[in-house]
């Protein structure tokens, strides 16, 4: 019998979207500073702006899900792509905290039609049973090499045009995305059961289901971290990292200022992340997947709490960002992963898309508090130890996830 392969047109052209859709996503951070100093506004109101981004990506995410699943894959992703573009032009010319926090709705619904909730669907589908981990594993860590050059990539072009401009460059480049539509047929990856389920029933199993909910719950410290860091940590490294030395290795690579080393410390997250979700999605295959979460999140802990004890040096942030990184996204093909063994294929981006939203909520409240405190406190140490309360608590959750198919433990129970 012939193998499957692994690398198919539709991992490909996924991967290619949710490279360029997650570049701009991971660059908001590098305008934090920019546009907080040309208007005169608090560090809260442009972390306002993101957070709202969060939350509007986390509910757009099982509505694009639904949409895919009812209209196609390849609409959804259009809509997307078209709301994206939308809301970066119309942020381009907004002048208040006001304008960029409701414009940021347009920005975060479009991420959703363009990042993970209906490309790991696409991708889950089109891909074998033997290889849908790790497909799913590497089409999150093409979100990683997005992070990779997008804060490079803005705090490079912000050297050279207004950061108005940069917006509109990048509404360019999410409208050139999709030139990859054409790669993304997937097949109808369902079985007999799953596809006389509608989706009404398949919720309404899901939501009874209390393993649902510890994935749920269980998800939402992985968007506080991960939101807190992406907007936060270029103007935390900025302002309190100790000095770079100019004869040192950072300045033979080109990275003589702080905030030089805050759009490196994003990269570095995202190229370490490649490694860490493709390995997280070839484990997967392998060992349980709520066990491989748990030590994720118990990693995650341990880096925070270590770091923020120690002196702010170039050094332990880069080794941070290293270590971070390895952990960054090995959460999603573990996590989508999860809920299409247990609930199916058939409505995994609808499902997967209300999982999500636990993670965007988790998100809108990293971003938020971090600019709400850093005001109120002058630093971000509140904060930081937020993040490693809520992931203990989601290292906790995800042991008792009973990590058997629904459908299995239906014919069981019809069999007492």
């Amino acid at each position: 019998m012939t193998k499957s392969p692994l690398f198919t047109p539709v991992l490909i052209g996924g991967s290619i979207i949710i490279l360029i859709s997650f570049a701009i996503r991971a660059s908001f951070g590098v305008f934090q500073i920019p546009i907080a100093d040309e208007f005169g506004w608090l560090r809260a109101e442009f972390s306002l702006a993101i957070a709202i981004q969060n939350l509007a990506w986390g509910i757009g995410q099982p509505i694009f899900g639904a949409i895919a699943e009812r209209f196609g894959d390849r609409r959804a992703i259009i809509l997307g792509a078209l709301t994206y573009a939308v809301g970066l032009v119309l942020s381009s010319m907004a002048v208040t905290p006001g304008q960029h926090q409701l414009l940021e709705i347009f920005v975060g619904f479009g991420i959703a039609g363009t990042g993970f909730g209906v490309i790991l669907a696409v991708v889950g589908r089109a891909a074998s049973d033997e290889h849908r981990s790790v497909a799913l594993g590497i089409a999150t860590a093409a979100g990683s090499a997005g992070q990779i050059v997008g804060a490079p990539l803005a705090e490079t072009l912000l050297g050279l045009f207004p950061w108005q401009t940069v917006f509109l460059i990048f509404a360019g480049m999410v409208l050139a995305s999709l030139f990859a539509l054409p790669l993304l047929r997937a097949p109808e990856a369902a079985s007999k059961a799953e596809l006389e389920e509608s989706m009404g029933e398949i919720l309404g199993k899901a939501f009874r289901d209390p393993s649902f909910t510890l994935i749920f719950v269980g998800f939402f410290s992985c968007g506080y971290q991960l939101a807190f860091i992406t907007a936060h940590f270029p103007a935390f490294v900025t302002e309190l990292c100790g000095p770079i030395d100019p004869t040192g290795i950072l300045a033979g690579l080109g990275v003589t200022t702080t905030s030089g080393l805050g759009a490196l410390a994003i990269a570095l997250i995202g190229l370490a992340n490649i490694a860490g979700t493709i390995t997280a999605g070839w484990l997967g295959n392998r060992f349980p997947r709520k066990y491989l979460l748990t030590l994720i999140y118990v990693g995650r802990t341990l880096a925070a709490g270590i770091f923020i004890l120690l002196p702010i040096t170039p050094a332990t942030v880069i080794v941070f960002s290293i270590v971070m990184g390895a952990l960054w996204l090995a959460t999603v093909p573990l996590t989508s992963g999860l809920v299409a063994y247990i609930y199916g294929l058939r409505y995994m981006g609808t499902l997967y898309g209300i999982v999500f939203f636990s993670h965007q909520l988790g998100g809108f409240l990293g971003v938020w508090l971090g600019g709400w405190m850093y005001d109120l406190y002058g630093d971000y140490t509140a904060v930081w130890w937020i993040g490693v309360a809520v992931g203990a608590l989601s290292a906790i959750v995800h042991l008792p996830i009973r990590e058997t198919p629904l459908q299995d433990r239906n014919r069981v129970a019809v069999a007492t």
